[in-house]
C-alpha cells in the first residue's frame, strides 16, 4: 500500500503485514569516453531502447562493485576492450528518469575491440568522423565534447550537464 511511512516525509509502498517499507532509489550508470590516440571508441547498441544507435559503453553499475570497475566492466562487456581510467570527466543528474551518471576518461591499453552481446558495431572514430546525428543520448554528445574541451587538463572537478543543452522533460 502507498503511505508515508511513520518519520518519513514522501509517499512509500509499505507492506500492511509486516512494515517492510520500499524505498525506490536512483539508479547509478558508469561509463567511460575512451580514446585510442586520436580516435574515440563508440559502440552501437544492439538493444532496445536505442538500438542501432551509437554511445559510449556504460551502463548500471552493479553490486558490489566501485564506480571505476564499473565503468571498465562496461568497456569490456560492450566492447571488448580494455582501459585504463584517468579521472572522472562528468557526473551528469537526470533526475528526470532517476539516473545519475558518472563518466570516466580512459585510454584504451591497445586497439583490440569488437561487439559485444549488446552491441551490433564498434569502431573508433577520428573526431571528423563521429556520428553526430546517430547518438543514442544526448548525454553521449555532452561527454565527448566536453572530453575533448578538457583534452590535456587534469585539474578540472567533474563536469555537468552542460548549461547550454536543451532543457529536459
Amino acid at each position: 500500500m502507498a503511505m508515508v511511512p511513520e518519520g518519513d516525509d514522501r509517499e512509500r509502498l509499505v507492506c500492511t503485514d509486516c512494515g517492510y517499507v520500499r524505498y525506490d532509489n536512483p539508479k547509478i550508470i558508469v561509463g567511460a569516453v575512451c580514446t585510442w590516440q586520436d580516435r574515440y571508441l563508440l559502440v552501437r547498441r544492439a538493444i532496445p531502447p536505442r538500438e542501432g544507435l551509437w554511445c559510449l559503453p556504460s551502463g548500471f553499475m552493479e553490486l558490489g562493485e566501485s564506480t571505476e570497475a564499473g565503468a571498465a566492466r562496461e568497456v569490456w562487456e560492450e566492447a571488448r576492450a580494455h582501459v585504463d581510467l584517468t579521472d572522472l570527466l562528468a557526473l551528469y543528474n537526470l533526475s528526470h528518469i532517476s539516473q545519475v551518471h558518472l563518466i570516466y576518461r580512459g585510454h584504451l591499453t591497445s586497439p583490440a575491440c569488437a561487439p559485444g552481446p549488446e552491441s551490433h558495431e564498434v569502431a573508433l572514430l577520428t573526431w571528423d568522423a563521429l556520428p553526430w546525428d546517430r547518438l543514442a543520448y544526448p548525454n553521449v554528445a555532452w561527454a565527448l565534447r566536453q572530453h575533448r574541451a578538457m583534452q590535456g587538463r587534469t585539474n578540472f572537478a567533474p563536469l555537468g550537464v552542460p548549461d547550454d543543452a536543451p532543457p529536459l522533460p
